[in-house]
């Protein structure tokens, strides 16, 4: 996040957080669902941990959810310092850990420190730097000013240790060919 608008976004972050439905997923109004296995609550409470540990606020959730299934509140970590495991490994699960930049050179190379590839997000009102953010942030799915959607018509997958090849789109189909050559001369 950019340090001019960090704590105003951190804040509305941590508001929508705490606003999100979390239960079962066909349950009505529900707009979050359980995390995958009973692994994730101890993950997710260990990364949260290690944060504040060493520098972290917690603005938003934080908690498991009840004491049956594997539910966890959607949490907002502000100020998080590089060196959390939050921001070394892949947490998967319902946290934003928040750190600030103040040129985009920064934000790019942190987005490209690490090995994992899958997908990224970001937010610009300038074409200028979203071309420049299509260009060098390494990720298999870029999605700028939306949330993700994938689709059928388009290419599943990642990069570097995320993950090598794709899933969806025309490309996907490659997999399925069986190519050959065949050439003919003076019949």
């Amino acid at each position: 996040m950019h340090e001019s608008i960090k704590n105003e976004f951190a804040q509305a972050m941590a508001k929508y957080a705490s606003g999100l439905k979390v239960g079962e997923g066909l349950a009505e109004g529900t707009q979050m669902g359980p995390l995958a296995n009973p692994r994730r609550l101890t993950a997710m409470a260990e990364f949260q941990a290690d944060a504040v540990k060493k520098g972290a606020q917690v603005l938003a959730g934080g908690k498991r959810i009840g004491d049956s299934g594997n539910f966890w509140e959607p949490t907002v970590l502000a100020d998080v310092p590089l060196e959390a495991k939050i921001f070394n490994d892949e947490p998967f699960g319902p946290v934003a850990a928040i750190r600030s930049f103040n040129k985009l050179e920064e934000a790019i190379a942190e987005a490209n420190r690490l090995s994992f590839g899958l997908a990224g997000y970001a937010f610009t009102k300038s074409l200028k730097n979203a071309d420049l953010l299509a260009r060098r942030v390494e990720v298999g799915m870029l999605w700028m000013n939306m949330p993700a959607l994938p689709s059928a018509e388009m290419p599943f997958g990642g990069i570097k240790d995320s993950g090598y090849g794709s899933e969806g789109g025309p490309e996907a189909v490659e997999a399925y060919l069986n190519v050959r050559s065949v050439a003919i001369a003076n019949v």
